[in-house]
């Protein structure tokens, strides 16, 4: 078969001819793929730089790690990959595979799965948000945050305040959900300012922070209580964009009621990713569907797969690779 192959650490994937995956198991299932996005995951993944490598033997790989495709009695499915999904063929599990709506284009069902992941899980079971609660998205602009903002607004937020460097691109998020713009670009004194008043007019119950770094401390020192009662926030790292490190006061857990948790590979209980695929993709592919979650796509065939691991793409579209 056709795949994207990286023969050795680093190397860019190549165009080649690769063994096709045999089913192992009852448990298994092979799918002819017609689409599977490329994610910060992935490069990371077959880079051998991700932490969910660290332990692995290097062999050559197929990339991709989720995708969409056709079972053997030709049900469109979304599945994720036991092997590489950027191929003509791959192998699934059985309980990790989601029927597609009939009117949902195979590019949007290979581009909405990881960013919904990447905000839908920090949404509902580290966020715990709550209907008529106030979210703030820290690093809204990217195709994670544009989709967070959605998904807010659909799970009940009553109001979503975005952050960002891009003013464009930030007041792009207004027509999905977003009410509040603060822009990252200005001085951290004004940043922090703002964000005070808006916690102080509306209490920030959820952040889902897709940046950490440098913005996260500022954040973290705007909902700083002053000793007296504050209302609990629940604070979630989904990324690491722009600093994997922050320092930290003790005098800011003291003196609020934050809650700090992480969402991300290792953190979702079996439970959740049974949710996962049962409801949340499932709900999220519908509202595609209908039109009412959306997310940019650019796309590229399989054969182009070398020019475009490292193509400049906006931030706010994710790249699909067809075959």
């Amino acid at each position: 078969m056709k795949a994207a192959v990286v023969f050795h650490p680093g190397d860019m994937p190549k165009y080649a001819d690769f063994a096709a995956p045999q089913v192992q198991n009852e448990n298994e299932l092979q799918i002819s793929v017609k689409a599977s996005a490329v994610k910060n995951l992935d490069k990371m993944r077959a880079s051998g730089k991700h932490y969910s490598t660290q332990n692995e033997a290097w062999t050559a790989k197929v990339v991709g790690g989720d995708g969409v495709g056709l079972l053997e009695d030709g049900t469109r499915v979304y599945g994720i990959g036991i092997s590489g999904m950027i191929a003509e063929k791959a192998i699934v599990g059985k309980d990790r595979i989601v029927r597609l709506p009939e009117h949902l284009d195979n590019a949007t069902a290979a581009a909405l799965p990881n960013a919904v992941m990447g905000s839908a899980m920090a949404l509902r079971f580290r966020g715990n948000l709550q209907k008529g609660e106030t979210v703030l998205i820290n690093g809204a602009t990217g195709v994670t945050g544009k989709i967070a903002v959605q998904l807010a607004r659909h799970y009940g937020a009553k109001k979503i305040i975005v952050t960002g460097r891009n003013q464009q691109a930030l007041e792009a998020l207004l027509p999905l959900g977003a009410d509040d713009i603060i822009s990252l670009s200005q001085e951290d004194a004004a940043f922090v300012s703002q964000i005070k008043t808006v916690h102080k007019q509306n209490p920030i119950a959820v952040v889902v922070d897709y940046l950490w770094g440098h913005s996260a401390e500022l954040i973290l020192s705007a909902l700083k209580g002053n000793g007296g009662f504050s209302n609990r926030t629940r604070y979630v790292t989904v990324g690491g964009i722009t600093g994997d490190t922050i320092t930290l006061s003790s005098s800011i857990l003291r003196g609020t009621d934050i809650q700090i948790s992480g969402s991300g590979l290792g953190s979702w209980t079996p439970e959740e990713m049974k949710l996962l695929i049962s409801e949340i993709l499932p709900e999220a592919f519908q509202l595609a569907a209908d039109r009412k979650l959306k997310i940019e796509t650019v796309t590229v065939g399989l054969a182009e797969i070398e020019n475009a691991w490292e193509a400049d793409i906006d931030s706010g579209k994710r790249l699909v690779v067809l075959i």
